[in-house]
């Protein structure tokens, strides 16, 4: 008998005997997921493979620009379900060709907050395909202590000379862009005419130079911006919805203000690597930890808010209560999502912060 002969009849041996055994185990299929630090906690994998238990998780932690660089290294091979946040994706699938559409017949987007559904598409549809549907949100807004600051309601506020030497704010682009749209423009609209854009960068940064004196103080992270509230030093800030929700479970009369022209918003969602090779078990973990006994788990791990309806009121109790005292459904309905960001506008922006940094020692 040649060895070939021998090899063949071995392999068919090993087959009929796999087969002929009931107990015999099945290879599971590796589900690779690309997310962030808190979107896979481990009590939410094992229940997974208990209710799939031919699919193994297999999680690997990052962030946005890490996840573009590993899927563009490998031309969006190595994972089969990735989670960056919504205004990294369309960019980077028409410079990288990472991400491939996704079947939205797989995905149950009945039971999404339509406005925070529709904001993703739109954001991520090419040539007439969508390529992410959301999992968690959150804002960036402003934050008062209604005690001292009760008709605190705008961007334009933080320069409210009635607040002068009280208030706090990020020297980061979102202060930017609040203040623009403050300013009664849309910043987001002007992406597409860079030269419009530019102008009304100069606008704001002129703004929040001649704003200083209201100013207490440049917070840089959440501690200092946290000290800086519960100290009383200031009565209002711009601020990140999360350090807003946290100080209310110390202080309630420090509330989460989103801004009357709208709270600024990113979602972070589910997306296709483009050389996956296990959509089935992708679109199983999407449809899996939208589930309300799921989202409170992944809620309670991340801090985030689930973009299925009625998130809100699956979060853990301290929260639920700090979201629902800042948020009505029309604050949600007004959500400015954070845009698309075109090459350029990066750059422009550094440079407006700098200036600002330079005349007011930021």
């Amino acid at each position: 008998m040649t060895y070939g002969k021998m090899t063949a009849l071995m392999a068919s041996a090993a087959f009929l005997g796999a087969v002929a055994l009931p107990g015999a185990a099945v290879q599971a299929e590796t589900l690779r997921l690309l997310t962030w630090g808190s979107y896979a906690p481990e009590e939410v994998i094992q229940k997974f493979e208990e209710k799939y238990p031919d699919i193994d998780v297999e999680v690997t932690f990052s962030n946005n620009e890490e996840m573009i660089a590993k899927l563009r290294a490998t031309g969006g091979a190595g994972f089969d379900l990735a989670q960056p946040s919504h205004d990294r994706i369309y960019a980077a699938q028409l410079e990288y060709n990472i991400y491939k559409p996704m079947d939205l017949s797989k995905i149950d987007t009945s039971i999404y907050e339509e406005k925070l559904l529709d904001g993703v598409k739109a954001n991520t549809t090419i040539d007439g395909e969508v390529y992410s549907v959301p999992h968690q949100w959150g804002t960036s807004g402003l934050m008062a202590d209604k005690t001292k600051a009760p008709d605190f309601k705008g961007w334009g506020d933080l320069c409210d000379p009635q607040y002068k030497g009280r208030t706090s704010m990020r020297l980061k682009r979102t202060i930017l862009l609040g203040t623009a749209f403050a300013m009664g423009e849309d910043p987001f609209a002007a992406y597409a005419d860079l030269d419009k854009y530019q102008a009304i960068l100069d606008k704001v940064v002129d703004k929040l130079i001649a704003c200083k004196d209201n100013v207490k103080a440049y917070w840089k992270g959440g501690d200092d911006l946290s000290a800086l509230m519960l100290s009383g030093e200031i009565v209002a800030s711009e601020t990140w919805d999360s350090t807003a929700f946290r100080l209310y479970s110390q202080n309630p009369n420090i509330v989460f203000v989103p801004p009357e022209t709208g709270a600024l918003a990113w979602i972070d969602t589910f997306t296709l690597p483009r050389k996956g090779e296990a959509d089935d078990a992708a679109y199983k973990w999407i449809n899996f930890v939208m589930q309300p006994e799921i989202v409170e788990l992944m809620s309670a791990s991340s801090g985030g808010t689930s973009a299925r309806k009625g998130g809100r009121d699956l979060l853990p109790a301290d929260k639920k209560a700090a979201v629902n005292a800042a948020f009505t459904d029309e604050d949600i309905a007004n959500l400015q999502f954070f845009a698309n960001i075109p090459p350029g506008v990066e750059d422009m922006e550094g440079k407006a912060l700098e200036k600002i940094k330079a005349a007011t020692g930021g």
